[in-house]
Protein backbone atom coordinates (compact mmCIF):
# COMPACT_ATOMS: atom_id res chain seq x y z
CA UNK A 1 0.00 0.00 0.00
CA UNK A 2 2.65 2.31 0.07
CA UNK A 3 2.93 2.61 -3.28
CA UNK A 4 -0.71 3.36 -3.80
CA UNK A 5 -0.21 6.27 -0.35
CA UNK A 6 2.31 7.68 -3.03
CA UNK A 7 -0.10 8.12 -6.03
CA UNK A 8 -2.38 9.40 -3.65
CA UNK A 9 0.00 12.25 -2.63
CA UNK A 10 0.85 13.28 -5.91
CA UNK A 11 -3.25 13.33 -6.90
CA UNK A 12 -3.85 15.32 -3.74
CA UNK A 13 -1.75 18.36 -4.63
CA UNK A 14 -3.36 17.69 -8.66
CA UNK A 15 -6.58 17.75 -6.69
CA UNK A 16 -5.56 21.03 -4.79
CA UNK A 17 -4.83 22.93 -8.15
CA UNK A 18 -7.88 21.46 -9.93
CA UNK A 19 -9.96 23.42 -7.01
CA UNK A 20 -7.86 26.61 -7.42
CA UNK A 21 -8.44 26.50 -10.82
CA UNK A 22 -11.37 28.27 -12.52
CA UNK A 23 -11.47 26.18 -15.55
CA UNK A 24 -10.37 22.18 -16.50
CA UNK A 25 -7.04 21.91 -16.84
CA UNK A 26 -4.51 20.21 -19.21
CA UNK A 27 -2.63 17.32 -18.94
CA UNK A 28 0.52 18.93 -19.61
CA UNK A 29 -0.29 21.77 -17.16
CA UNK A 30 -1.07 19.33 -14.50
CA UNK A 31 2.09 17.71 -15.29
CA UNK A 32 4.40 20.57 -15.68
CA UNK A 33 2.99 21.59 -11.93
CA UNK A 34 3.68 18.13 -10.61
CA UNK A 35 7.22 18.47 -12.16
CA UNK A 36 7.13 15.67 -14.15
CA UNK A 37 6.40 14.79 -17.71
CA UNK A 38 2.43 14.39 -19.25
CA UNK A 39 3.49 11.02 -19.97
CA UNK A 40 4.64 10.34 -16.50
CA UNK A 41 1.68 12.06 -14.87
CA UNK A 42 -0.73 10.08 -17.04
CA UNK A 43 0.39 6.59 -16.30
CA UNK A 44 0.60 7.65 -12.36
CA UNK A 45 -2.82 8.85 -12.17
CA UNK A 46 -4.09 5.89 -14.18
CA UNK A 47 -2.80 3.93 -11.57
CA UNK A 48 -4.35 5.41 -8.45
CA UNK A 49 -7.53 6.46 -10.50
CA UNK A 50 -8.15 4.06 -13.15
CA UNK A 51 -9.24 6.88 -15.52
CA UNK A 52 -7.29 9.94 -16.92
CA UNK A 53 -6.77 12.75 -15.48
CA UNK A 54 -9.21 14.77 -17.64
CA UNK A 55 -12.15 12.50 -16.96
CA UNK A 56 -11.06 12.37 -13.22
CA UNK A 57 -11.37 16.19 -13.49
CA UNK A 58 -15.35 15.59 -14.27
CA UNK A 59 -15.45 13.19 -11.71
CA UNK A 60 -14.26 15.51 -8.83
CA UNK A 61 -16.87 18.58 -9.80
CA UNK A 62 -19.57 19.39 -7.47
CA UNK A 63 -21.84 18.91 -10.20
CA UNK A 64 -20.85 15.28 -10.37
CA UNK A 65 -22.53 14.90 -7.00
CA UNK A 66 -25.61 16.40 -8.07
CA UNK A 67 -25.47 14.24 -10.75
CA UNK A 68 -26.03 11.17 -8.50
CA UNK A 69 -27.87 12.28 -6.57
CA UNK A 70 -30.64 12.96 -9.36
CA UNK A 71 -29.98 9.67 -10.92
CA UNK A 72 -29.75 7.52 -7.91
CA UNK A 73 -31.72 9.22 -5.59
CA UNK A 74 -33.54 6.89 -2.62
CA UNK A 75 -31.15 5.07 -3.21
CA UNK A 76 -31.58 3.86 0.71
CA UNK A 77 -35.24 2.99 -0.03
CA UNK A 78 -33.94 0.73 -3.01
CA UNK A 79 -31.29 -0.76 -0.46
CA UNK A 80 -34.19 -1.83 2.07
CA UNK A 81 -36.15 -3.05 -0.35
CA UNK A 82 -34.03 -5.50 -1.78
CA UNK A 83 -33.24 -6.38 1.61
CA UNK A 84 -29.10 -5.20 1.95
CA UNK A 85 -29.95 -2.70 4.71
CA UNK A 86 -29.69 -3.79 8.44
CA UNK A 87 -27.67 -6.12 10.72
CA UNK A 88 -29.19 -9.15 9.31
CA UNK A 89 -27.45 -8.43 5.79
CA UNK A 90 -24.20 -6.96 6.40
CA UNK A 91 -22.12 -9.71 5.64
CA UNK A 92 -23.49 -9.06 1.67
CA UNK A 93 -21.67 -6.12 2.08
CA UNK A 94 -18.15 -8.51 3.20
CA UNK A 95 -17.84 -6.95 6.47
CA UNK A 96 -18.29 -8.50 9.65
CA UNK A 97 -20.00 -6.55 11.84
CA UNK A 98 -20.30 -6.37 15.97
CA UNK A 99 -21.60 -3.74 17.76
CA UNK A 100 -20.74 -3.60 22.02
CA UNK A 101 -23.86 -3.90 24.00
CA UNK A 102 -25.38 -1.25 25.96
CA UNK A 103 -23.53 -2.48 29.11
CA UNK A 104 -19.58 -2.44 26.80
CA UNK A 105 -20.55 0.91 25.49
CA UNK A 106 -21.63 2.48 29.20
CA UNK A 107 -17.84 0.75 30.25
CA UNK A 108 -16.20 3.14 27.67
CA UNK A 109 -13.90 0.22 26.92
CA UNK A 110 -12.89 -0.52 30.58
CA UNK A 111 -10.91 -3.62 30.33
CA UNK A 112 -10.28 -3.80 26.64
CA UNK A 113 -7.52 -3.90 25.13
CA UNK A 114 -6.82 -1.58 21.66
CA UNK A 115 -4.03 -1.90 19.60
CA UNK A 116 -3.14 0.62 17.02
CA UNK A 117 -0.85 1.82 14.51
CA UNK A 118 -0.11 3.85 11.21
CA UNK A 119 -0.51 2.81 7.28
CA UNK A 120 -0.25 3.78 4.18
CA UNK A 121 -3.44 3.64 2.33
CA UNK A 122 -4.57 5.14 -1.51
CA UNK A 123 -5.78 7.98 0.47
CA UNK A 124 -2.71 9.29 2.14
CA UNK A 125 -1.56 7.76 5.92
CA UNK A 126 -4.35 6.41 8.44
CA UNK A 127 -4.55 5.87 12.01
CA UNK A 128 -6.20 2.35 12.73
CA UNK A 129 -7.41 0.69 15.98
CA UNK A 130 -8.69 -2.56 16.66
CA UNK A 131 -9.92 -4.94 19.21
CA UNK A 132 -9.68 -8.86 19.67
CA UNK A 133 -13.38 -8.99 17.66
CA UNK A 134 -12.05 -6.33 14.63
CA UNK A 135 -11.57 -2.94 13.72
CA UNK A 136 -12.42 -0.24 15.57
CA UNK A 137 -11.24 2.85 14.30
CA UNK A 138 -9.72 3.83 11.05
CA UNK A 139 -9.36 7.72 10.43
CA UNK A 140 -6.90 9.45 7.65
CA UNK A 141 -4.57 11.96 8.60
CA UNK A 142 -3.28 13.33 5.19
CA UNK A 143 -4.78 16.79 6.58
CA UNK A 144 -4.74 16.94 10.33
CA UNK A 145 -1.82 14.76 10.91
CA UNK A 146 -1.35 11.39 12.65
CA UNK A 147 -1.10 12.56 16.26
CA UNK A 148 -4.32 14.64 15.67
CA UNK A 149 -6.13 11.75 14.23
CA UNK A 150 -5.04 9.02 17.11
CA UNK A 151 -6.38 11.52 19.84
CA UNK A 152 -9.46 11.69 18.18
CA UNK A 153 -9.81 7.93 17.80
CA UNK A 154 -8.66 7.02 21.36
CA UNK A 155 -10.61 9.47 22.88
CA UNK A 156 -13.31 7.37 21.80
CA UNK A 157 -11.80 4.62 24.16
CA UNK A 158 -11.48 6.45 27.25
CA UNK A 159 -11.06 3.88 29.72
CA UNK A 160 -9.17 0.94 27.25
CA UNK A 161 -5.58 0.13 27.22
CA UNK A 162 -4.15 1.60 24.04
CA UNK A 163 -1.07 -0.55 22.46
CA UNK A 164 1.33 0.63 19.74
CA UNK A 165 0.65 -2.64 17.66
CA UNK A 166 0.70 -2.26 14.01
CA UNK A 167 1.41 -6.08 12.47
CA UNK A 168 -1.32 -7.10 14.67
CA UNK A 169 -3.84 -4.55 12.61
CA UNK A 170 -1.91 -5.02 8.94
CA UNK A 171 -4.31 -8.17 7.64
CA UNK A 172 -7.58 -6.70 8.60
CA UNK A 173 -6.56 -3.26 6.84
CA UNK A 174 -4.74 -4.96 3.90
CA UNK A 175 -8.40 -6.31 3.42
CA UNK A 176 -10.09 -2.70 4.13
CA UNK A 177 -8.36 -1.77 1.33
CA UNK A 178 -8.15 -5.16 -1.27
CA UNK A 179 -11.70 -5.13 -2.05
CA UNK A 180 -11.80 -8.63 1.16
CA UNK A 181 -14.05 -6.31 3.42
CA UNK A 182 -12.86 -6.58 7.54
CA UNK A 183 -14.32 -7.24 11.20
CA UNK A 184 -15.80 -4.57 12.75
CA UNK A 185 -16.32 -3.58 16.44
CA UNK A 186 -17.46 -0.47 16.91
CA UNK A 187 -18.50 1.68 20.11
CA UNK A 188 -21.65 3.85 19.26
CA UNK A 189 -24.72 4.46 20.94
CA UNK A 190 -28.04 3.39 19.39
CA UNK A 191 -28.93 5.98 17.02
CA UNK A 192 -25.46 6.40 16.02
CA UNK A 193 -25.45 2.89 15.12
CA UNK A 194 -28.64 3.15 12.94
CA UNK A 195 -27.04 5.72 10.84
CA UNK A 196 -23.71 3.78 10.64
CA UNK A 197 -25.83 0.78 9.27
CA UNK A 198 -27.50 2.79 7.13
CA UNK A 199 -24.04 3.97 5.22
CA UNK A 200 -23.33 0.49 5.27
CA UNK A 201 -26.34 -0.13 2.91
CA UNK A 202 -25.20 2.61 0.59
CA UNK A 203 -23.92 0.90 -2.77
CA UNK A 204 -20.12 1.92 -3.62
CA UNK A 205 -20.26 4.86 -6.44
CA UNK A 206 -23.71 5.68 -5.62
CA UNK A 207 -24.40 8.94 -2.71
CA UNK A 208 -27.33 9.82 -0.85
CA UNK A 209 -28.37 12.70 1.61
CA UNK A 210 -28.59 13.12 5.79
CA UNK A 211 -32.16 13.45 5.08
CA UNK A 212 -32.91 10.32 3.43
CA UNK A 213 -30.58 8.51 5.94
CA UNK A 214 -32.96 10.12 8.65
CA UNK A 215 -35.64 8.74 6.56
CA UNK A 216 -34.34 5.43 6.07
CA UNK A 217 -33.80 5.11 9.77
CA UNK A 218 -37.14 6.13 10.59
CA UNK A 219 -36.75 9.41 12.21
CA UNK A 220 -37.28 11.66 9.26
CA UNK A 221 -36.80 15.22 11.19
CA UNK A 222 -33.71 13.94 12.95
CA UNK A 223 -31.53 15.46 9.81
CA UNK A 224 -28.89 17.48 12.60
CA UNK A 225 -28.47 14.25 14.57
CA UNK A 226 -28.03 12.36 11.53
CA UNK A 227 -25.27 14.53 10.49
CA UNK A 228 -23.74 14.56 13.87
CA UNK A 229 -23.84 10.79 14.09
CA UNK A 230 -22.30 10.11 10.40
CA UNK A 231 -19.41 12.80 11.39
CA UNK A 232 -18.78 10.52 14.70
CA UNK A 233 -18.44 7.41 12.32
CA UNK A 234 -15.23 6.08 13.82
CA UNK A 235 -14.04 3.65 10.52
CA UNK A 236 -13.68 5.79 7.54
CA UNK A 237 -14.15 4.14 3.99
CA UNK A 238 -15.40 0.70 5.32
CA UNK A 239 -18.00 2.59 6.92
CA UNK A 240 -18.57 5.22 4.10
CA UNK A 241 -19.75 8.06 5.31
CA UNK A 242 -17.85 9.78 2.48
CA UNK A 243 -21.44 9.15 0.40
CA UNK A 244 -23.59 10.76 2.62
CA UNK A 245 -24.10 13.96 0.78
CA UNK A 246 -26.26 17.36 1.76
CA UNK A 247 -29.50 17.78 -0.08
CA UNK A 248 -28.54 19.93 -2.47
CA UNK A 249 -25.88 18.19 -3.77
CA UNK A 250 -23.10 20.07 -1.51
CA UNK A 251 -20.35 18.11 -0.03
CA UNK A 252 -21.31 19.05 3.40
CA UNK A 253 -18.30 18.15 6.01
CA UNK A 254 -15.92 14.83 6.62
CA UNK A 255 -14.06 14.74 9.70
CA UNK A 256 -10.62 13.87 8.15
CA UNK A 257 -10.81 16.54 5.47
CA UNK A 258 -12.70 17.48 2.63
CA UNK A 259 -10.26 16.85 0.20
CA UNK A 260 -10.18 13.13 1.64
CA UNK A 261 -13.79 12.55 1.06
CA UNK A 262 -13.83 14.56 -2.54
CA UNK A 263 -10.81 12.39 -3.74
CA UNK A 264 -13.04 9.11 -1.93
CA UNK A 265 -16.08 10.04 -3.92
CA UNK A 266 -14.37 10.44 -7.04
CA UNK A 267 -12.17 7.24 -6.62
CA UNK A 268 -15.12 4.91 -6.27
CA UNK A 269 -17.12 6.97 -9.45
CA UNK A 270 -13.90 6.27 -11.41
CA UNK A 271 -14.00 2.48 -10.73
CA UNK A 272 -18.06 2.43 -11.09
CA UNK A 273 -17.60 3.88 -14.38
CA UNK A 274 -14.77 1.84 -14.96
CA UNK A 275 -16.84 -1.15 -14.05
CA UNK A 276 -19.67 0.28 -17.26
CA UNK A 277 -16.93 0.24 -20.03
CA UNK A 278 -19.56 1.62 -22.19
CA UNK A 279 -19.45 5.01 -20.97
CA UNK A 280 -15.37 4.99 -21.69
CA UNK A 281 -13.19 7.40 -20.52
CA UNK A 282 -11.53 10.84 -22.46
Amino acid sequence: MLEASYHYGVMRRAIDLIDRAEEPLALEDLAAAMGMSAGHFQRLFSVWAGISPKRYQQHLALGQAKVLLRERRAVLEVADAVGLSGPSRLHDLFLRWEAMTPGEFAREGDGVTVRTGVFDTPFGPAVAMGTEHGLCGLGFAGEQGVEAVRADLVARWPRARIVEDPEALRPWVEDAFGGRGARLHLIGAPFQIKVWEALLAIPEGQVTTYGEIARAIGHPKAVRAVGTAVGRNPVGWLIPCHRALRGTGGLGGYRWGLPVKRAMLAWESARAEGAHPGQGAA
